[in-house]
């Protein structure tokens, strides 16, 4: 590596060496390095070796769970992980093997990732053009092998550059809470009279909330280990179905406590990763991108043993209102779960997409209408418990149009186009103004529309297939799961890769 001073300073900042890294991430004696001895030599006048500086790239096969994926990384205590101390075939190799042989790969991330240095100018004696000749083809793999084989990334250090581009181009990616990331660090941003440490640029709370970044966590253990359990629901290629893996959870279980985990009172707020933790699998549910779009969550999870993709609204986030940023979250899962054959469980409480000035400056419509289009485009078996609201266009979006998917809704249930609250006021003006009494008159239509608004007058007209018990919510999930199994596809990828 750098040399004993460098690998020092590495683990008193409190983090591994590449090969710790890798040694840790994988199966113990998996790895078969590649390109162990390359590196930038100096030779004497009689052509024996003087000094090897290593490349600062570690990249091989490995295993994890006893499945062989790729991994490659960053060696920090090599020029910081710069361009002027790389080979770039390295990496690019490592992405040409992934796309090749169908597998998974890992990208262990710290400093540029093999990107610039202005010192390169000086060593090359030229200024590099950004893609520019032989440059390509390592720039389309950044984003490309996204449409073939799961990528994960890990952010362990201060990532800049091509190193955040590669952080944020994955299926899951995650940082170290002592770890940042940004497009430039703190020196080139200080020029713009931003004097800003690197946890106030880029650190994992603000990360983490933009969306840059999927999870932090303390450790970077912890980051092997979610890595690790991240990939154990996924194929190693499109070309494969997720695993199904053995299962002692009863599919008939039925949790008492769904009776009343929606609250009579609908301004109420209630928890819903515990009503997701009853109806999945005991322990199974992994939730992914958890401070981004917060009214929306994202995860993965099993039923009976097999992978499914869960959006849930959360209703602790502007009631469960689609802002902008949830209607990206919806379409990057979606797609993510197209690409990957897992079919899609919703459990909805949606009472519509977010209203105000602050909604319509972030172009809410435009986003939603994406969202809309994300699921109707998605071809994976589908599944939505309508827990409590669905109003509006987003509540369209609950399901795919055009196609069968199934449908069922707990006796919570509240939809229509508009929430009685406020629109009952738009839609009988004229009758309320005219009332002797406009606060009865108000109270009077409520009530006479409350009558009608029970799921079940719904259920009558078939605008809703089924109302259901709560508790017989994890049975009906399982076996939607089992009739999904026989019909899930796989194929070559699409030209149009899942976008980061």
């Amino acid at each position: 590596m750098g040399g004993v001073d460098k690998v020092k300073r590495q683990h008193d900042q409190g983090r591994l060496t590449v090969h710790e890294r890798i040694d840790r991430l994988i199966d113990k004696n998996s790895f078969h390095e590649i390109g162990a001895i390359s590196g930038v030599a100096e030779y004497d006048e009689n052509n024996e070796l003087k000094q090897l500086t290593p490349a600062n790239c570690v990249f091989g096969r490995g295993r994890i769970d006893g499945r062989t994926v790729v991994v490659v990384g960053d060696d920090f205590t090599v020029r910081g992980g710069s361009a002027d101390a790389s080979i770039s075939t390295k990496p690019l190799m490592a992405e040409e093997m992934a796309y090749e042989f169908r597998l998974p790969i890992i990208r262990v991330i710290e400093g540029s990732g093999g990107g610039g240095s202005v010192k390169t100018i000086e060593t090359r004696g030229a200024a590099n053009l950004p893609g520019g000749v032989g440059g390509t083809r390592a720039y389309w793999f950044t984003t490309g092998n996204l449409a073939r084989v799961p990528v994960v990334a890990l952010g362990l250090g201060s990532v800049a550059g091509l190193g955040a581009a590669r952080l944020a181009a994955s299926h899951y990616s995650i940082m170290t809470k002592s770890s940042a990331m940004f497009v430039a660090g703190p020196p080139v941003v200080k020029r713009l009279g931003q004097d800003l440490s690197k946890t106030e640029l880029g650190g994992a709370d603000i990360q983490t909330r933009a969306g840059g970044v999927d999870d932090a966590v303390e450790t970077e253990a912890e980051a092997f280990e979610r890595a690790r359990r991240f990939l154990s629901y996924l194929p190693s290629s499109v070309f494969d179905l997720p695993p199904t893996t053995p299962c002692s959870d009863d599919p008939e279980r039925a949790e008492e406590a769904l009776l009343k985990a929606v609250p009579r009172n609908r301004r109420q707020v209630y928890k819903m990763r515990p009503i997701i933790d009853a109806v999945v699998d005991k322990g199974s549910f992994f939730e992914v991108n958890t401070n981004f779009g917060r009214p929306v969550i994202t995860g993965l999870a099993r039923l009976e043993g097999r992978a499914v993709l869960v959006l849930a609204s959360d209703p602790f986030h502007y009631g469960g209102s689609w802002t902008a940023d949830a209607c990206d979250k919806v379409i990057r899962w979606v797609d993510f779960a197209e690409t990957f054959h897992l079919p899609v469980v919703y459990l909805m409480d949606c009472p519509g997409f977010m209203i105000g000035l602050e909604a319509e400056k972030s172009a809410t419509i435009r986003h939603g209408v994406r969202a809309m289009a994300a699921v109707n485009q998605s071809t994976v078996p589908w599944c939505t418990i309508i827990v409590r609201n669905a109003f509006g266009v987003a509540g369209v979006v609950h399901q795919p149009a055009n196609r069968y998917s199934m449908r069922y809704a707990w006796p919570s249930a509240y939809w229509g186009s508009l929430p009685l609250e406020g629109g009952i006021e738009a839609a009988y003006r004229a009758e309320i103004d005219a009332s002797d009494d406009p606060a009865a008159k108000l109270k009077e239509i409520e009530d006479r529309l409350n009558k009608l608004r029970s799921p079940f007058r719904s259920a009558e007209k078939f605008w809703v297939e089924e109302v259901i018990d709560p508790r017989k919510t994890r049975s009906l999930l399982c076996e939607f799961a089992r009739l999904a199994e026989p019909i899930r596809q796989v194929g070559p990828p699409s030209n149009m890769t899942t976008r980061p």
